[in-house]
């Protein structure tokens, strides 16, 4: 159970602190995504924040479990929004945001699962 944890912990921890660079670094994917979305520019360094946010949160989580637990549920709850943002603008390439919400999904389970839900 541990291998699965850590396993699935560091592929969030890569695919969202990659993600949170991209957003943080100006790069114009982005803006073009928030464009489509209808979600002011000025939000892309905050959406990136918060992603780099539940980055630290994953890594923290493996010495510190709680922080890995909040983390992970607010990355699912960011991800559905997310999910929700491309779909109320009639977007279906959805296919990235159903990844990474099940990895964080996979890796509040498996938090919860080795650690216990204390």
């Amino acid at each position: 159970m541990f291998a699965a944890y850590v396993t699935v912990t560091v592929l969030g921890v890569v695919f969202n602190g990659a993600a949170a660079v991209t957003y943080l670094i100006g790069h114009e994917y982005p803006k073009t995504q928030a464009d489509m979305k209808g979600i002011h520019r000025r939000w892309v360094p905050v959406l990136g924040s918060l992603l780099a946010a539940g980055t630290v949160g994953l890594l923290a989580g493996l010495a510190v479990p709680l922080l890995g637990t909040l983390a992970a549920a607010g990355l699912i709850l960011y991800f559905i929004g997310a999910i929700i943002a491309h779909l109320r603008v009639g977007s279906r390439d959805i296919v990235g945001g159903i990844v990474f919400l099940a990895t964080a999904v996979a890796a509040l389970v498996l938090g919860l699962l080795h650690h216990g839900a204390r």
